[in-house]
């Protein structure tokens, strides 16, 4: 369904997490934001999406008519997939290749872990089927059922009575024509039982990859047809008849059309919205090289960007199945705002991976919650204010909490009066311990040193443990958002129209003056793929967007080697062969150190996005005061294994230039900033709170010292310009099967 012209009325952002729902606003009448957060509704997800709506509608004071376009961000398919809790499907594949999925790469998860297990196939043996359809590595027909096999293989479908059936033939990546059209043979005879063509989804080459891709989009796509079909009609109850987009995994949106037809593209749409928002976050001066941090109720994630643009990778593993389609690199680093706290066997503290999620959620939430939380240990050491928690919407019962975490001391063989607040604190360390190591890989296997890199915190937790991650992983400075309880719903009220294409194409790229060939047929390759790509622009609703970009990228390698590397190639048409060479050499050196220029070059898989760019928001720059910003108050927090006496100030008293000390607490509706001591806070021209390191002492000569304790002189740290756009992903996959 094609969706209106965007501006006309109000958009909203909505993120569904496991423990919170976050709506965004935009009121283009008024140029203003307003935001709400919602408790989550696990067991109908949907309905708190209605409550949602309802209350934010009332606090922005518009009518139900007034909203003109939902853009919608959900975990939905993802969680199915790791939880295995998807609908019973089943796969036809090329005779021969029946334990496509059972073999998947021959790889085990971990190298030095004895007690490593695969992922169990989330469809079993006894579900697939084979078929006497084969192509070769061109694409042509080497064999192909005949009506009564059609009817045969048909009848063995109907039988396994599942709900959809993904059909994958070897080389089916080389004509997807043809595997489309057995799809449709098959389907014409059992027309109760949806089935997909892996080839028509995703033609790109490696066939355990592909059926991934094409078997999970059929694995999830019943429960996002039931959800969306529930969320429809919920809000169609309060009046709210808005077009909806949703979220994409490659940090665009797409139609609601578009994503029941491929919802495997929308598994990480959640963090990816957050992560694409954190780029465009506007600060003075712009921040060029960033990680940005979403840590909500269940999880933290992070994502790195460089020249304000967010890492995209063309694999990742979902549930430890490999993925292998564009999507914004968010990495899974640590416990949630929800994860439980626990002293194992072995006397040891341990929080997460269980999370209390929303029902009953944190013992403080006092819903018959009994194990401690990250949540319960913010509220124990004073990070949090009981009664200031959602803006004094949620109170939070300190003396549950207490209970809980005296029992974890207990554990730990820690007695006294503290002894909550230190087993709090502990459980803090732990979780800030596993975030920061998984952060300092994720930077080190892309080569990149933290002391260049500016932290960007969002999700109701991530402000109030991001102090603590930036100190632990050597980080010098944090910028928080004005909003950032509800920041991935901005980030989804931002995202542009976007959708990846591909096309297999493997053959030489040739030697110098024997290239036109290669060339041509990379250009009409290309051709092929703009065609598909602005029809399908146009069935989006095309109207929504303001521009049309498209970018181009081809897969390359040098002969003999194994893998590829994803290439950009430059927006204008068309190149020449030493253009993309030189493209290619240039990729190489920068990830591996080297260029072979005398080795022959192999063109891969082919890539184009198109973007259509939605109407721009721009920041409104806060008032500034010549007076000195006032606490509203001071609160014992536990740090570093003592009380400090910490300022506590309100968000929404800070104007542009304040600037304060830590130890220090900034309240606000949606979550709650922790400064720690070291490190100062300033107010930038649009409300967004840039946090800080002072100097190390040992750095400095004394009287230098003395001098900045005595006279509150700071030492910024400047974020270092980026020079090259971030490597492309460069994990290998395997190649069995088809031909390499």
């Amino acid at each position: 369904m094609a969706v209106g012209k965007a501006g006309q009325g109000a958009r909203i952002g909505i993120d569904v997490g496991g423990t919170f729902t976050d709506f965004a606003l935009y009121d283009p009448e008024r140029d203003a934001f307003f935001h709400h957060k919602q408790p989550s509704t696990p067991a109908d997800p949907a309905l708190a999406v209605q409550q949602g709506l309802a209350a934010l509608l009332q606090k922005s004071a518009l009518a139900a008519g007034d909203v003109a376009l939902l853009m919608h961000g959900t975990t939905i398919g993802l969680n199915a997939i790791i939880q295995r809790r998807g609908a019973q499907v089943g796969l036809v594949v090329t005779e021969g290749f029946r334990d496509v999925l059972e073999i998947g790469r021959a790889r085990m998860p971990s190298s030095f872990d004895f007690h490593a297990t695969r992922e169990t196939p989330f469809i079993s043996r006894e579900r697939v089927l084979e078929i006497g359809a084969r192509l070769d590595p061109q694409g042509n027909r080497t064999r192909w059922p005949d009506e009564a096999e059609i009817a045969r293989s048909a009848a063995a479908i109907a039988a396994l009575g599942v709900e959809a059936i993904t059909l994958m033939l070897i080389n089916g990546y080389a004509n997807p024509d043809a595997e489309a059209e057995l799809a449709a043979l098959l389907q014409a005879q059992v027309p109760d039982t949806t089935i997909l063509s892996a080839a028509e989804l995703w033609p790109e080459i490696r066939e355990y990859e592909r059926t991934l891709v094409a078997g999970l989009n059929a694995y999830i796509q019943p429960l996002m047809q039931r959800y969306f079909a529930r969320l429809t009609a919920l809000v169609g109850e309060i009046g709210v008849d808005a077009p909806i987009l949703v979220t994409a995994s490659n940090g665009g949106s797409l139609s609601l059309a578009s994503a029941l037809a491929r919802p495997i593209d929308t598994v990480l749409s959640g963090p990816a919205a957050g992560a694409v928002a954190a780029t465009r976050l506007a600060t003075v001066p712009p921040v060029e090289r960033l990680v940005s941090f979403d840590m909500g109720g269940t999880s933290s994630d992070i994502a790195v960007s460089v020249g304000g643009q967010a890492e995209l990778a063309t694999r990742t593993d979902i549930g430890g199945l490999p993925l292998i389609l564009p999507v914004v690199g968010v990495s899974a680093i640590g416990a949630g705002g929800g994860s439980k706290v626990s002293v194992d066997a072995h006397g040891v503290l341990r929080v997460g991976p269980e999370s209390a999620g929303a029902d009953p959620g944190p013992v403080a939430y006092g819903r018959g919650g009994t194990v401690a939380t990250v949540t319960d240990c913010y509220l124990m050491t004073g990070l949090l204010d009981p009664a200031a928690f959602l803006g004094g919407g949620m109170p939070l019962n300190g003396a549950l909490a207490g209970q809980a975490l005296t029992t974890v001391a207990s554990a730990l063989g820690l007695h006294g009066e503290d002894a909550a607040a230190q087993a709090a604190s502990g459980a803090l360390s732990v979780a800030t311990a596993q975030m920061a190591s998984e952060l300092l890989k994720a930077l080190a296997q892309r080569g990149f040193d933290p002391s260049d890199f500016t932290l960007v915190p969002f999700g109701g937790a991530g402000p109030t443990h991001a102090n603590l991650l930036a100190e632990d992983a050597g980080l010098p400075r944090i910028v928080v958002p004005l909003r950032p309880g509800t920041f991935c719903a901005m980030g989804a009220v931002t995202t542009d129209l976007r959708r990846d294409f591909v096309r297999g194409l493997r053959r030489p790229l040739g030697e110098p003056g024997q290239q036109s060939e290669a060339m041509e047929q990379l250009g009409a390759t290309f051709d092929r793929l703009e065609l598909e790509a602005h029809a399908w622009l146009a069935s989006q609703g095309e109207a929504l967007s303001q521009s049309v970009e498209t970018s181009y990228a081809v897969d390359m390698r040098y002969g003999g080697q194994a893998y590829e590397l994803k290439v950009d190639l430059p927006a204008t048409r068309p190149w020449t062969p030493e253009q993309v060479a030189e493209a290619f050499h240039a990729a190489h050196t920068r990830i591996y150190g080297f260029r072979d220029t005398h080795a022959p070059i192999e063109l891969g898989t082919v890539r184009l996005a198109i973007i259509g760019r939605m109407p721009s928001i721009g920041a409104t720059r806060l008032s500034s005061s010549d007076q000195a910003v006032e606490p509203k108050g001071t609160r014992r927090v536990f740090l570093s294994g003592r009380w400090h006496d910490a300022e506590v100030y309100a968000r929404s008293a800070l104007r542009a230039g304040d600037c304060f000390d830590g130890p220090a607490i900034v309240e606000q509706d949606d979550t709650t900033v922790v400064v720690l001591p070291g490190w100062y806070a300033d107010t930038d021209d649009f409300g967004n709170l840039h946090l800080l390191r002072y100097a190390q002492a040992s750095d400095l000569p004394v009287e230098l010292i003395e001098t900045a304790l005595t006279e509150g002189t700071l030492i910024d740290a400047t974020p270092i310009d980026a020079a090259n756009a971030v490597p492309p992903d460069t994990t290998p996959t395997a190649v069995t099967g088809e031909a390499r």
